[in-house]
């Protein structure tokens, strides 16, 4: 049974899908005017982690994700270039898929964009319009929060107060202080579209209820984001899909990864610490970056150092020397069933269990990695049994182990590529004339070293190379896989 941390009901909540076997899924994507940063980074992981194990458990998975391509800040980065605002939205979508490409973030199933939606768009707003939720002043359109019974309920906040708080200043056209734009009349300088209110272009929240609706319906079961949208962009969001379209709840799921912080400070230009993942990528290795978001429980806070990276790394280093091991072994030729076999491999199943309750309980990326640690030490004493005793090793044990290891990478993200070519070795390794005719002359060339005829068996060894096999000795025994070519 999966478990999820509820934004809206501030708790956890048993997951049940609105259609049995189907689950659909609104993540808010990047404005693209600028590298995508590391707190960019973390929903993408996360959601790509979530969606991983969802499908894992047999889930038919609809994952959409924007792009918000029309925006002030992409205007601004433009105007300042002298370029177009669309080449600028093109540079940096295209730098978001060079980057989340290199962190194994598997892509969205639809990627809409506010400037290819703007007909939804001001349909959504006219629907409001004539709901009664939204009025139009001097050519912008502004949402009537007052008429939102529900409006505060995800970010906890009251009307009233924020009310109270607001500078009623700020545009004395509005009819509320907490109304906000759904359409903005044209300006110079800017891109426009023409309306029922005149040219303009979309408020910032209005694209992600025209667009989530749109892919996935008046209603569907989990929304994610940064912390940060929260308010106003989520609780705006919830107005705007509900006023429109009359069906409560708009989102049945709302699932917010913490924040980040750089040495223990809010990242921010000003303070300069703001970094790119592109940056990041130049010192580290992709799956660090990777391994270091997932170690955290998506929830929580994440302080990003360089120390925490190193930390990070070493950590990784320590699964990707388990695995290597586990495909060595996997690759020697092994004996019958053995009690250490079959301790190893009950240790194996049982980690499975605990890394899946682990997930099934909000996610708990955190706790599932610290089993495949476990199942890695596990790995590590098995390999040390068979040495001191000088068994063979379990092939059928050694098979439910990988098996388990392969399925924790796969959801976590990591060591895939390795997991990938051990398969294809053990694959070509197996009953074929090829693999028969390689095992023959690996133990006439075992004879050679055993009759200390050294000259013969580097001899064997080179005629095998030709073939293309590269041949490892191990303290198991000699270990064969094909040369990449």
């Amino acid at each position: 049974m999966i478990r999820v941390y509820n934004t809206l009901t501030k708790g956890k909540e048993e997951f049940k899908p609105l259609e049995a076997e189907k689950v659909r899924i609104y993540v808010c994507g990047v404005t693209p005017y600028n590298h995508p940063h590391i707190g960019n980074a973390r929903p993408f992981v996360t959601w790509d982690v979530i969606r991983r194990f969802l499908e894992s458990e047999g889930y038919d998975v609809l994952h959409v994700q924007n792009f918000t391509d029309v925006d002030d800040k992409i205007i601004n980065a433009a105007n300042k270039e002298g370029i177009s605002w669309a080449e600028i939205g093109e540079r940096y979508i295209a730098a978001y898929f060079e980057v989340m490409d290199k962190l194994k973030v598997r892509r969205a199933h639809i990627y809409p964009r506010v400037s290819a939606h703007i007909t939804d768009i001001i349909k959504t707003v006219a629907t409001l319009v004539e709901k009664g939720f939204a009025y139009a002043v001097d050519g912008d359109v502004y949402y009537r929060v007052e008429k939102f019974p529900h409006y505060g309920e995800l970010s906890g906040r009251k009307l009233d107060d924020m009310m109270a708080g607001a500078r009623v200043d700020v545009d004395d056209r509005k009819s509320n202080p907490m109304d906000f734009a759904l359409w903005k009349a044209a300006k110079p300088g800017e891109p426009a579209w023409p309306s029922p209110w005149g040219p303009g272009r979309p408020g910032w929240h209005i694209e992600c209820s025209a667009m989530s609706m749109k892919y996935l319906g008046a209603s569907f079961d989990f929304h994610g984001g940064g912390s940060d949208l929260i308010f106003p962009h989520h609780e705006n969001e919830i107005a705007q899909s509900e006023g429109c379209s009359g069906c409560h709840p708009f989102v049945r799921y709302w699932l917010h990864n913490g924040f980040i912080t750089v040495n223990e400070e809010k990242m921010s230009k000003s303070l300069g610490n703001f970094f790119t993942v592109k940056d990041i990528l130049e010192h580290y290795e992709p799956e660090v970056l990777r391994f270091f978001i997932v170690s955290t429980h998506y929830r929580s806070p994440l302080d990003f150092s360089d120390q925490r990276l190193t930390e990070a790394q070493k950590s990784l280093a320590r699964l990707a020397k388990a695995k290597k091991l586990l495909d060595e072994l996997s690759l020697v030729p092994g004996g019958g069933p053995t009690e250490a076999g079959r301790t190893l491999a009950t240790q194996a199943l049982a980690l499975k269990e605990n890394f899946k309750e682990a997930m099934e309980d909000d996610f708990n990326t955190a706790l599932a990695i610290s089993y495949m640690f476990a199942l890695a030490r596990d790995l590590v004493t098995y390999a040390k049994t068979l040495q001191a005793e000088g068994q063979a090793p379990d092939g059928k044990a050694l098979a439910v182990t990988k098996k388990v290891f392969a399925y924790m990478c796969s959801i976590i993200g990591i060591l895939e590529e390795e997991a990938v070519a051990a398969q294809t070795v053990q694959e070509e390794s197996g009953p074929s004339k090829e693999a028969d005719l390689v095992q023959l002359i690996i133990d006439l060339r075992q004879e050679a070293r055993k009759e200390k005829n050294y000259a013969l068996a580097d001899k064997l060894r080179s005629a095998l190379a030709a073939l293309g096999i590269v041949l490892q000795d191990t303290p198991q025994g000699a270990v064969w896989s094909k040369e990449n070519k």
